[in-house]
């Protein structure tokens, strides 16, 4: 989210919650908390396990504000530790989720991602083959080993540049090069032909290409974490 000139940096925010701002913390999530939940969610594979990965993730950035280094924006940083924490509970689980994203995530559609707008108005067998598409593909996301998942969902998925993804996932650059080829490979081996491009009809991407994943991407975006009340 762009930052207004009259209200406080990302920077200026945490270095407030680090001089004892009670309300500073808050603040910065607020403003980030879409993004950090549709990571969490598409990481985690469901929203039950990514309420408790993104939770495990804003607790230790809460209590770490004090190591950030200002290497990499306030963003990235925030970004970082919420992946690594949702990574935590997956190793520690050692179960490969095959749950698929639940159905209402349909009602926060294009929220909290970088997609542009699906069409209001379109075809119910095209919504029914373009559901059905999604299913399938983050089912097989899902099966993908962590750090390859992780990879896929920031760089196909949230739109940040291979670069960007780096920094977040705090490895070299080669590295999520790396992590997408393979992933994006085992994702072809997954679906098979299911999703194949139909002969003449380049708008449908096939598996492998990072464009299946954006089509994923434009219509699932959560927006926010369930609220305890």
């Amino acid at each position: 989210m762009s930052e207004h000139h009259d209200e406080p940096s990302d920077r200026e925010l945490l270095a407030a919650h680090v001089g004892g701002d009670p309300d500073a913390f808050g603040v910065l999530f607020t403003r980030h908390r879409d993004r950090l939940w549709a990571v969490a969610v598409r990481t985690m594979g469901n929203r039950e396990d990514a309420a408790d990965g993104l939770q495990d993730g804003l607790i230790a950035a809460y209590r770490r504000a004090g190591t950030f280094r200002g290497d990499a924006a306030v963003t990235t940083w925030l970004h970082r530790v919420v992946v690594n924490a949702c990574l935590d509970r997956i190793r520690a689980a050692k179960v490969r989720r095959t749950e698929v994203l639940p159905d209402d995530l349909e009602e926060y559609r294009d929220r909290g991602s970088a997609a542009s707008a699906t069409p209001a108005t379109e075809d119910p067998a095209d919504l029914t083959v373009r559901s059905e598409r999604r299913r399938l593909v983050i089912e097989a996301l899902t099966a993908l080993p962590p750090e390859q998942r992780a990879a896929l969902v920031l760089v196909d998925m949230e739109g940040y540049s291979v670069a960007e993804a780096a920094q977040v996932l705090d490895c070299a650059v080669g590295t999520v090069k790396s992590r997408c080829s393979r992933g994006r490979v085992r994702l072809a081996e997954l679906l098979g032909p299911l999703l194949a491009d139909p002969p003449g009809d380049p708008g449908h991407p096939a598996p492998g290409n990072p464009r299946l994943l954006r089509t994923v991407e434009s219509t699932d975006a959560p927006r926010g974490p369930p609220v305890d009340s």
